[in-house]
């Protein structure tokens, strides 16, 4: 489970997010939309405990700079980053022993076989394209089977193989009970697949709705995502 209370981020004199609350309870996947420079990245940066802000994220009831529940998280940023001379199994290896993951040889192979990093698994971070270092990212974040998982724009330079597994494997953490949250602008990938959207503008969440509230009103995503955005545009002075 997932919850912020009153989080305030600024730069400077900009305030990126404004006195943000949102909940992402237990086998729900939330989806946090909004247009560029909204504060998405910067909410999953805080909540991932990468900035520093005012307020509170709790991670399954523990705040989120502990180390119970840093051992709960699972993040994928934006920008895949990986260190340049270790290999892909290496990566893996690292993020096991980090967390103390028993057996990880198994489940290091079956999600380098899922993303087709197989083949891959001597290549070093420097020999690898965009899209193979997300797969990688993704594949880290995964192994520790974390209760909550960040997912920043997670399917951006993927092919359409590496989209329907990552879509699958949504589906599938949903059904473990796991708590998850993915930042993104690209509407159609999440149509069927989220349970709670958050819109932002300005730093705030402009509307809040569960996927039955939306389809009671028989609309779609991409409906409440622009009569929320054009119509927060239209009111501004």
């Amino acid at each position: 489970m997932l919850e912020i209370i009153d989080l305030t981020k600024k730069y400077d004199r900009s305030l990126a997010v404004d006195h943000l609350n949102l909940t992402v309870e237990s086998g729900e996947i939330g989806v946090l939309l909004g247009p560029n420079g909204a504060g998405k990245s910067t909410t999953i940066k805080c909540i991932a405990g990468l900035l520093r802000f005012k307020g509170e994220v709790r991670i399954c009831g523990y705040g989120n700079k502990t180390l119970e529940a840093k051992r709960r998280l699972g993040y994928v940023p934006e920008m895949p980053v990986m260190y340049e001379y270790l290999t892909v199994r290496e990566h893996l290896e690292f993020i096991a022993r980090a967390y103390r993951v028993p057996d990880w040889e198994k489940s290091a192979e079956e999600l380098m076989e899922r993303f087709e990093l197989l083949d891959k698994a001597g290549k070093t971070g420097r020999e690898l394209s965009k899209g193979m270092q997300q797969k990688v990212s993704v594949c880290c974040a995964l192994l520790p089977k974390p209760e909550l998982l960040l997912f920043d724009e997670p399917l951006v330079g993927l092919d359409p193989k590496a989209i329907k597994e990552i879509k699958t494997i949504f589906q599938e953490l949903k059904a473990e009970g796991r708590t998850i949250l993915v930042s993104t602008h690209i509407l159609d990938t999440m149509e069927n697949f989220w349970d709670r959207t958050m819109i932002m503008m300005n730093g705030k969440v402009a509307a809040s709705r569960t996927k039955a509230e939306v389809d009671a009103q028989n609309e779609s995503l991409e409906d409440l995502f622009f009569a929320i955005t054009e119509g927060e545009k239209e009111a501004t002075p």
